[in-house]
């Protein structure tokens, strides 16, 4: 009975209510509806409607039976079903990676999403936090990458326990379910999912600082799927995966036939396409600059292409890896060899003329090494690097992650995120710093159009190798040896692009 229909006199409360019980009878006598007295109502329903079907049985609006889908019997869905959306029931399974210890990831059966986030079983205690989520959409996941910063974790250099997380960040996905507050997307949309979660309703997102969102995360500024501190939302490396504040933030792709063409450079819209391209912004790459980017993993890869894309005249990438500095190398940038002898700034000379750079590029972060061969971990060296070569007044942009507790560090101040810094050089410099994680949502739709209309392949210049779910594992072992490779998982084999790894 609707809350504004006062009960009827002389009706017996519990038999008015019957309507919503969860019966397995397919009928049920109710008398709160416009009906004769005592009509048969099926109890599929969910709220109360005069309307009858041929044989004199009232469905109410909602019904989940076989009747009103056409069908011919009586008997209405099996309870265990009324809780599932028709979209999303092709698979009630899901699957997804799960941190287990250092260096060890493990494909296990999760749970399946739900319209909800409940977080208060974490064992990390910040990120524990447990509401309602009817803004959000449940994707199916078309592809999903491992990232830099999933290595972090994979490697114990966070404060992540295993057996716990759902890995990943990197998602794009189709649609297969809403909840009732999204008014915009809907089910078979084909979207980019931000890695960074953002309200869209904070004075952080009006502002468009939708990294540093205030609303989902009860720690911190800012939250992320599936990574430690960030608020406890389950990670997209799953078949399916839950988003919330879905209208605000997925990015939908206007023809999906043609986007799934291009799904590989379109996968990287999540995360390291807008990062990389967000740490050139940041130091102010331009037509003609002269740019140093320190790191060839996929980000530093990504960030020279943006580079490229933004102008610059000349994009030198320092790495110790060869092979990472050969595929930098395939798409037009300069390379440097940091294991060689040397001062850097002296083998920016031997490429430019110059000692020092209008831009440089932080795209490795707080896993550092010293430069020579010898060189051991050193988590300051690349801040320190990139403020020995930046010309006056140049600008220093920070892609590369940074943590508050790296309990791997080498030393006491290093795990508390204290860093052995030459600041007072780059203060003499008068150069800039612009640190943080990337607002997706600042880039991703211009990005897209950059790929859609064939402006840059992002793809191959970070060297996208599409694998299963199942070979994840491999996947992460082979990224954390140095592979250059930036790995796309495909969990259900739609992209027809799967490589299976030996």
């Amino acid at each position: 009975r609707p809350a504004s229909s006062p009960a009827r006199p002389g009706r017996n409360q519990q038999t008015e209510m019957l309507h919503f019980s969860r019966s397995s009878s397919a009928r049920s006598v109710c008398a709160c509806t416009k009906a004769a007295p005592r009509a048969q109502v099926c109890v599929s329903s969910r709220s109360v409607s005069t309307v009858k079907s041929p044989n004199g049985l009232i469905h109410l609006p909602g019904c989940g039976c076989a009747l009103c889908a056409g069908g011919r019997s009586l008997k209405g869905k099996p309870v265990s079903e009324r809780e599932l959306s028709t979209a999303a029931q092709p698979s009630a399974s899901n699957r997804g990676v799960v941190y287990m210890a250092p260096g060890v990831v493990e494909v296990k059966p999760i749970d399946f999403p739900k319209l909800e986030l409940d977080s208060t079983s974490s064992p990390v205690a910040s990120e524990r936090q447990k509401r309602k989520c009817e803004h959000g959409a449940i994707l199916k996941v078309v592809t999903t990458n491992i990232c830099g910063s999933d290595q972090h974790m994979v490697r114990g250099r966070t404060s992540l326990p295993g057996g716990y997380m759902v890995l990943g960040h990197e998602i794009t996905g189709e649609i297969v379910e809403v909840g009732r507050d999204v008014e915009f997307m809907k089910e078979g949309d084909l979207c980019s999912v931000p890695f960074n979660i953002a309200c869209g309703r904070c004075p952080a997102c009006k502002r468009g600082d939708t990294g540093v969102c205030l609303f989902v995360n009860p720690a911190r500024a800012g939250a992320a799927f599936g990574y430690v501190d960030m608020g406890g939302w389950v990670g997209g490396q799953a078949e399916y995966v839950m988003v919330p504040y879905a209208d605000f933030n997925l990015l939908k792709f206007p023809d999906k036939d043609r986007a799934m063409e291009k799904i590989a450079d379109l996968t990287l819209l999540s995360d390291i396409f807008p990062t990389g391209f967000h740490g050139a912004k940041q130091a102010g790459v331009e037509p003609g600059s002269i740019v140093y980017v320190a790191g060839a993993g996929p980000v530093g890869l990504a960030c020279a292409a943006s580079c490229h894309l933004l102008g610059a005249a000349c994009v030198i990438v320092g790495d110790a890896i060869p092979t990472r500095l050969a595929q930098a190398r395939s798409f037009g940038c300069e390379t440097i060899d940091i294991t060689s002898d040397g001062d850097l700034a002296h083998k920016i000379h031997a490429i430019t003329g110059s000692p020092d750079v209008d831009c440089a590029i932080d795209c490795v972060g707080f896993e550092a090494r010293g430069s020579g061969a010898s060189g051991g971990e050193k988590p300051a060296q690349v801040l320190n690097d990139c403020m020995g070569i930046i010309r006056e007044g140049g600008q220093i942009g920070i892609p590369g992650l940074y943590v508050t507790e790296d309990p791997g560090a080498s030393t006491e101040a290093a795990q508390l995120g204290s860093l052995n810094m030459t600041f007072g050089l780059a203060w003499s410099k008068s150069a800039s710093m612009h640190t943080g994680q990337c607002p997706v949502m600042k880039y991703h739709r211009p990005l897209m159009n950059a790929i859609m209309h064939d402006k840059i392949r992002i793809a191959e210049a970070v060297n996208a190798k599409i694998i299963s779910l199942d070979d994840a594992p491999l996947g992460y072992q082979n990224f954390d040896q140095g592979e250059s490779v930036k790995y796309v998982m495909d969990p259900h084999g739609v992209t027809g692009k799967v490589q299976a790894l030996g």
